[in-house]
């Protein structure tokens, strides 16, 4: 007996240790590329898959054209596989070695007896069926679905079978652990990494070159502060290993450093307009809730950079145009007329700089409203295609619903001095199929972050009013 029980488990441990995974069309829709994402494991396209990937080829939507690359992906794949398709595609020189599974296309009629409740006419159905065909075909082996749709992966567990999201895309599984771009100093700071430490001023900013054991962890741009008897607000100019260096901020809560106006009315927000008035800085992302003064500090930025300074020569402004209730239909007029509704966040900050301004009367209000907004342009996101801005100050509203592709063809529209301004709060995403961790902010926030000409902040006091506060807190 236990010869025979030796035998069973040296026959378990054969089995084969890949996953076999079974695409449902929305993976392939929201990412032609998950083909070359399952690493060492198999992959399976149903014909159902493939007949839905056909059914959403037509258009210009994201969709559409997801659907178009897919195929064509899958046609390489297939035309470089002399050998046929019954015996699965290797896709190790598809992708370059990033997958070494795999590709297997349903080349056989699958008859599974489905339960009566299921109508076997849904594709999602006749997915199932052949999830139930393998999973019987090869007991041995995990066969898990993998499905955007939360309805279909409910009726797979259903069913007993194994099924799963799409994780590929999510940045991170906890939007907590998302870089904030500030990090609070331990009282013992001093004492610990004071021994051998330089300082030196230079153009009215005080620098510190130290080392210890919190500097390996330091990322360059991220803002330090302590308080107590000796406050302390510190940017990461430099780090290279274990040594950092320093450098103290410009306090814009003082009104002689106001910028159009404005003044910080938090720590935050003053690390925000230290990267907003950098000229070193060509990307900055600011992430924070309803009211904690994103659009305001920006705007505020770009006119003293585009009016003063003349540093940039215009501000451009653009947003996803996605309604928060039904949609409005067609909006008449120029590009810019049918962006105006989607601007009012625009219209409601230029109204409170414009009151900053000083003196001058009515006349002197109404000159400088013309002037800034001959100097602000409004674009709309579906004609940035091919576009590059040069020496523009660049600013992209409600950041949070573009996808990662999105983001990345806005970002690449910046040309010789151009900066880049990203806001958004990923709590509020309008876009079906975006999550907080698959946001386009979320994955530029990440991906940026110590890099040497980029910053990023989480605003996290609301300035707006305390009904504004005391509603995104309670409700």
């Amino acid at each position: 007996m236990p010869a025979a029980t030796a035998k069973k488990t040296t026959r378990r441990r054969a089995t084969p240790k890949t996953k076999l995974f079974v695409l449902d069309t929305n993976v392939l829709m929201h990412d032609p590329t998950s083909l070359y994402r399952f690493e060492e494991h198999d992959i399976y396209v149903p014909i159902m898959t493939l007949e839905e990937l056909d059914n959403n080829k037509k258009g210009m939507s994201e969709v559409a054209r997801n659907a178009r690359q897919a195929s064509r992906m899958m046609d390489e794949i297939v035309s470089a596989s002399p050998d046929g398709i019954a015996s699965g595609i290797d896709l190790r020189e598809a992708s370059r070695e990033l997958a070494t599974g795999k590709l297997f296309l349903q080349t056989e009629a699958i008859n599974i007896t489905l339960p009566a409740a299921l109508p076997t006419a849904k594709g999602d159905n006749q997915i199932l069926a052949v999830l139930m065909f393998l999973a019987e075909k090869e007991p041995g082996r995990s066969v898990i679905l993998v499905s955007k749709d939360i309805n279909m992966r409910i009726k797979a567990r259903a069913l007993g079978l194994e099924a799963q999201d799409y994780f590929n895309d999510k940045v991170l599984e906890d939007t907590d652990l998302l870089y904030t771009g500030t990090r609070e100093l331990p009282a013992d700071f001093w004492e610990t990494h004071a021994k051998g430490m330089e300082s030196w001023k230079n153009e009215g900013h005080t620098y510190y070159r130290l080392k210890g054991p919190l500097t390996a962890d330091m990322q360059v741009n991220e803002f330090l502060y302590q308080d107590g008897e000796t406050p302390l607000e510190a940017l990461v100019k430099e780090q290279s290993g274990r040594v950092v260096v320093l450098e103290t901020l410009t306090d814009y809560s003082h009104q002689k450093n106001n910028v159009w106006g404005i003044t910080s009315r938090n720590r935050e927000q003053n690390f925000a307009l230290n990267l907003l008035m950098n000229p070193e800085i060509d990307f900055v992302t600011l992430l924070g809730q309803a009211g904690t003064g994103k659009t305001l500090l920006t705007l505020a930025a770009g006119l003293t950079q585009v009016l003063e300074t003349k540093r940039y020569s215009e501000i451009i402004m653009t947003r996803v145009t996605v309604p928060v209730g039904e949609d409005i239909g067609f909006l008449p007029g120029t590009e810019e007329e049918k962006m105006a509704p989607w601007m009012g966040a625009l219209e409601d900050n230029l109204d409170v700089l414009n009151g900053t301004t000083g003196e001058g009367g009515d006349w002197g209000r109404a000159a400088t409203r013309d002037l800034i907004r001959s100097r602000i342009k409004i674009k709309s996101l579906n004609f940035m295609r091919g576009r590059t801005f040069i020496n523009k100050f660049l600013i992209i509203d409600e950041a949070q619903n573009l996808t990662p592709k999105q983001m990345k063809t806005l970002i690449t529209r910046a040309g010789p001095g151009t900066k880049v301004v990203c806001l958004g709060n990923i709590a509020q995403i309008d876009t079906p199929y975006l999550t907080e961790g698959s946001s386009g902010l979320t994955f530029a926030v990440d991906r940026f972050k110590g890099w040497l000409h980029s910053g990023h902040i989480t605003l996290q006091r609301g300035e707006r009013s305390r009904l504004a506060d005391h509603a995104a807190e309670v409700l």
